[in-house]
C-alpha cells in the first residue's frame, strides 16, 4: 500500500497514465488492421534520426501518434531505485523533462533531444555515461513490443527472452515498442567538467583505458567521459563529475558554442539539463554548415530553432531537392564531388590509435567525437550480458568514434567510396559500426557482423508472415 501511495505521489499532469496509453495502443492496433493483408508494415512517422535514405511509399503506416509520453514513474521505497514506464515514441527531451523534475535521468541519455527511447533501444544509443552504464537497451527492465503479427507481447530477461535480447540493433525488424520500463539514476543538479589535452592518440587511448577502469582521475570521481579530437595532435577528454555543490554555470545556448569551449577552458560547469543537451544546440559542430556559428547570423537565429532537429530538417530538404549537390557539381565541373560520410563506429580502446591514424590519412575529417563504452555490469565484474545482434565483449573497453560531414572524392568515384573504406578498416580492427546511417556491406559480411541467422530465427517467431522489412534490406538496400 505504501508503494502504491508513492506511485500516486509521482503522477502528475506531465504523465500520460495507463488509460491514455491503452487507448493509444488500441489506435495502433486499428491502424495495423487497416493495412492490406500481405503489405509491408512500417511506421506512419514524419520524423527520423536515421541518416540513410529509404524508398518512398504511399502505403498506410502504423499510427504511433499517441505513444509519445511517459506513462508513470515509480520509486521503490526500500531501495530508492526508480523506474519509468515510457511509450516507445517518447523523445529523450520529453522523457528527461519528466524524470529530471523528479531528480532522476535515464541511465544513458543520447546526445540529441529528438531521439526516441524506442529508437535508442532498437537502434542503439550512446553517451558519456556509457563507460559505466552501457547502452540504452541494457537498462531496460521489460518492454511491450507490437510485433509483425499485430500482437502486443511483453518481454524481459525472463519472459520471451529471445525477443528481449534480440531487440537491440534490430531496427524495427522484430516490431516496435509501445511501452518500455527503464531504470533511472538519481542525479544532482550540477555537473563539473575538466578538459584534459593530449598530443597524440596513444596517450589519449591510454588515459581512456585508465580512467574507465578507475572511474576517477587525480582522485576525483568521473561520472561521465567523452572526447573531442580537433586534430591528430589536439585531442581532449572531458571528464564530468555530477555534484550537489552549487556552481557558476556556463550557457551554450546563446552566443557561446560548447565544442569550442573544450579547447579554450580547462574547467567548466553546467546544470544537469544543460550538460545532457550540450551537443544538441549546435548538432555537435555541424551547425556551422548552415551559418549558425557566424556571430551575426547567430544573433538573429532564434534560440528555439538552434537545435538538432531543425538542422536535420534542413538537411532533409536538401536531400529531397539536391540543391547542394547541383551547386557542387557546377562548382567542381565534374573533377571532384562530395561524398557524405556520417558514421559512428566502435573499436576496442587498444585499437583506437591505429584507427585514428588511418582515419587522419584516409578521410581527414575533423573534429571527431570519442565516447568510451563498456557493457554494463549490474552486479559487478563478470556480470555483463552479451547482446546477440551487436556482439561486444564483456570486460572490454570500446571507444565510439563519431564523424559527420562530407569529403571530396574524384568525380568518377563509385558510390560510397570512403564509407566502404571505413567499413573495411573497422572490420579489419574487429570493430562494429552503427546502422543508423548508410551501409555498404555485402550480404555475407553483414550477416556475420550482425548475427543475421539468429535474427532470422527470432523474426520467424514474431513476424511469421514477414510483414516487417529485414535488417539487411533496411540498412544496406534502404527499403
Amino acid at each position: 500500500m505504501h508503494n502504491l501511495r508513492l506511485v500516486s505521489d509521482l503522477l502528475g499532469p506531465d504523465l500520460v497514465g495507463h488509460a491514455a496509453h491503452d487507448d493509444a495502443v488500441r489506435r495502433l492496433r486499428a491502424s495495423y488492421e487497416a493495412i492490406p493483408d500481405g503489405a509491408p508494415v512500417r511506421l506512419a512517422k514524419r520524423t527520423t534520426n536515421l541518416f540513410r535514405p529509404r524508398a518512398a511509399t504511399d502505403a498506410p503506416g502504423l499510427d504511433v501518434s499517441g505513444l509519445t509520453g511517459v506513462v508513470n514513474v515509480d520509486v521503490d521505497p526500500a531501495t530508492g531505485q526508480a523506474t519509468a514506464d515510457v511509450q516507445g515514441m517518447c523523445t529523450y527531451e520529453d522523457l528527461v523533462a519528466v524524470t529530471l523534475a523528479r531528480g532522476f535521468i535515464p541511465y544513458v541519455v543520447p546526445q540529441l533531444r529528438t531521439i526516441t527511447l524506442g529508437g535508442a533501444v532498437t537502434g542503439l544509443g550512446i553517451e558519456a555515461t556509457s563507460f559505466r552504464n552501457g547502452l540504452p537497451h541494457e537498462s531496460v527492465v521489460e518492454m511491450d513490443v507490437f510485433t509483425g503479427a499485430g500482437e502486443v507481447v511483453t518481454c524481459s530477461r525472463e519472459e520471451r527472452s529471445d525477443l528481449f535480447f534480440a531487440f537491440a540493433n534490430s531496427y524495427g525488424t522484430l516490431g516496435y515498442t509501445t511501452r518500455i520500463r527503464i531504470l533511472l539514476e538519481k542525479v544532482p543538479p550540477f555537473v563539473r567538467l575538466r578538459h584534459l589535452r593530449f598530443d597524440d592518440p596513444d596517450s589519449a587511448a591510454a588515459a581512456i583505458a585508465r580512467i574507465v577502469d578507475a572511474r576517477s582521475h587525480d582522485g576525483v570521481r568521473v561520472d561521465a567521459i567523452d572526447g573531442t579530437a580537433f586534430s591528430p595532435g589536439e585531442i581532449f577528454l572531458t571528464l564530468a563529475e555530477f555534484t550537489d555543490e552549487p556552481q557558476r554555470v556556463s550557457d551554450y545556448t546563446g552566443q557561446q558554442i560548447y565544442y569550442r569551449s573544450i579547447a579554450e577552458r580547462t574547467t567548466d560547469a553546467l546544470t544537469m539539463e544543460s550538460y545532457l543537451w550540450r551537443w544538441d544546440t549546435d548538432w555537435f559542430w555541424c551547425s556551422g554548415a548552415f551559418g549558425a556559428q557566424n556571430p551575426l547570423i547567430r544573433r538573429v537565429w532564434p534560440r528555439k530553432h538552434r537545435r538538432s532537429d531543425v538542422f536535420q530538417r534542413i538537411v532533409g530538404l536538401d536531400t529531397k531537392y539536391g540543391l547542394a549537390h547541383k551547386l557542387d557539381v557546377l562548382k567542381r565541373n565534374g573533377i571532384e564531388k562530395r561524398e557524405r560520410v556520417i558514421q559512428d563506429i566502435e573499436v576496442a580502446v587498444d585499437r583506437l590509435p591505429e584507427f585514428l591514424r588511418w582515419f587522419d590519412e584516409a578521410v581527414g575529417m575533423r573534429p571527431v567525437w570519442l565516447c568510451p563504452l563498456r557493457l554494463r555490469e549490474p552486479d559487478g565484474p563478470g556480470s555483463a550480458t552479451r547482446w546477440p545482434l551487436y556482439p561486444l565483449e564483456p570486460g572490454t573497453t570500446y571507444v565510439n568514434v563519431g564523424f559527420w560531414g562530407t569529403v571530396a572524392v574524384p568525380g568518377d568515384a563509385p558510390a560510397g567510396l570512403v564509407n566502404r573504406q571505413v567499413e573495411e578498416k573497422v572490420h579489419e580492427l574487429g570493430g562494429h559500426k552503427s546502422l543508423y546511417s548508410e551501409a555498404f556491406y555485402d550480404a555475407e559480411t553483414f550477416a556475420d557482423l550482425y548475427n543475421l541467422p539468429h535474427l532470422t530465427e527470432v523474426k520467424a517467431a514474431y513476424d511469421p508472415k514477414d510483414r516487417l522489412t529485414g535488417l539487411y534490406e533496411k540498412a544496406v538496400k534502404r527499403r
